[in-house]
């Protein structure tokens, strides 16, 4: 009767009582909400908004529904979220560096959603390594390492999955509200003392316009706040990849070779990963400066890559990754460049089309029981606005065989558009304080 009656509050546009609305979300963990009543509720938020309090309410009764981490720590506990976007492994690259500079990072990720990879998916393609980590190991490895990227278990906002699970058959996947506290409620379980959000912004992003970027951006950090957790947001860039690789091992590639000291083989992923630590640790009540350079200069060391290295051995991978990644990195049989046919410049790049052809090589899914091909996808993606003569290289495909790579060509072609020369947006397009 409580949630029955909570539905009809929402339907009619009423502000909820934030104990309804926990109260709610407790249900969804133990059953005594049905699958019809949530479907019920998640539409009804859809159609009219829970509010900034119902938000929180939510985002708390959906945290607090399964395990919550505590920590003693000699040091802060502080972890970064991305949207979602194309060529983007900064998390990979992130959590060593705060490693390094004193900071524990126990990162619950995901799996690759859409045209989107997947953090747990990079990983994976590092040869024995597993993401799928009990409390006791995510404890073990961050203590330490200082950072653990691992897989959500089941008793982690176990609310947030069924929810989750109901909205992906019932057309309610699109609303601020319920993808904020579903974002939240996994992030705030694993007990964080500040949290950092990229929220991606053009062709490769799931955000298409600023607004609804801003508008979801204020919303995970408002509530993010509102739950007691400091939170930050930038609104970036996301209208090329933002490292110029796209797959898996292609990615981890690229994170091995900044990791290497190597700024140069993917700059604006080195920029923004030391513009989201800069941020972290000034949250952490450090100045955002001196943040930046603590993190460039983790990186630039190779310290950062002692402790990705170690993190890699300790969820099951070779203990030799720093010196010797390349050899154990999957490579894919086919190897195919794509030269540019005309001149003029890479005026536009639909980074949704291209992540859907890393999907068609094999490097994604398209149902969630659809197997990856660690090795497939693509490598030296040229930048936006670079000058193009005929033959030079547009994009190097990684392909399982001549068929997919055909297919992955013709992707390619009609996602990068030769032309006038675009205007560039900057990097960082806006932050979001608290």
């Amino acid at each position: 009767m409580q949630a029955a009656r909570l539905i009809a509050a929402l339907r009619r546009g009423e502000t909820p009582p934030a104990e309804a609305v926990r109260e709610f979300a407790r249900g969804l963990a133990d059953g005594t909400v049905s699958d019809a009543q949530a479907g019920a509720f998640a539409m009804a938020v859809c159609c009219r908004g829970l509010g900034e309090a119902g938000r929180v309410a939510l985002t708390e009764g959906m945290r607090d529904s399964g395990d919550r981490l505590s920590w003693d720590l000699p040091g802060p506990v502080l972890d970064k979220h991305s949207t979602g976007g194309v060529g983007d492994p900064v998390s990979l690259l992130l959590a060593p560096a705060l490693a390094a500079c004193g900071v524990f990072v126990p990162m619950i990720s995901g799996r690759g959603l859409g045209h989107t990879g997947g953090t747990l998916d990079k990983l994976e393609a590092v040869p024995g390594l597993s993401t799928q980590a009990d409390e006791d190991r995510l404890r073990a490895i961050t203590r330490e390492v200082g950072c653990a990227i691992v897989g959500a278990t089941g008793r982690i906002a176990p609310a947030d999955k069924r929810l989750y699970a109901i909205r992906d058959v019932t057309g309610t996947v699109d609303s601020v509200d319920l993808i904020t506290a579903s974002i939240l409620s996994k992030k705030l379980a694993a007990g964080l003392e500040g949290l950092v959000l990229d929220v991606k912004l053009g062709s490769g992003a799931f955000m298409k316009s600023r607004e609804e970027a801003l508008a979801l951006g204020g919303a995970l950090v408002a509530t993010a706040n509102g739950a007691g957790c400091p939170t930050a947001a930038f609104i970036t860039d996301m209208d090329e990849p933002l490292a110029p690789a796209l797959g898996n091992a292609t990615e981890m590639a690229v994170v091995m070779r900044v990791l290497e000291g190597d700024r140069l083989a993917a700059p604006r992923l080195h920029d923004l990963t030391v513009a989201l630590g800069g941020r972290l640790m000034a949250l952490a009540g450090g100045a955002e400066g001196e943040g930046e350079e603590m993190i460039a200069h983790a990186i630039a060391s190779g310290r950062a890559m002692e402790r990705f290295a170690a993190m890699l051995h300790g969820l099951g991978g070779p203990a030799d990754m720093a010196e010797n990644w390349r050899a154990h990195l999957p490579s894919a049989p086919v190897v195919r460049d794509v030269a540019a046919r005309e001149a003029g410049h890479l005026a536009a790049i639909d980074g949704e089309a291209l992540g859907h052809a890393v999907v068609g090589l094999g490097g994604g899914r398209r149902v969630e029981s659809d197997r990856i091909d660690p090795a497939v996808g693509l490598t030296d993606v040229t930048r936006l606005g670079t000058r193009i003569a005929p033959g030079d290289l547009l994009a190097r495909i990684h392909a399982a065989n001549e068929e997919a790579a055909d297919a992955a060509e013709a992707a390619l072609r009609d996602a990068m558009r030769i032309g006038s020369a675009p205007q560039l947006n900057d990097l960082v397009i806006e932050r979001i304080d608290p």
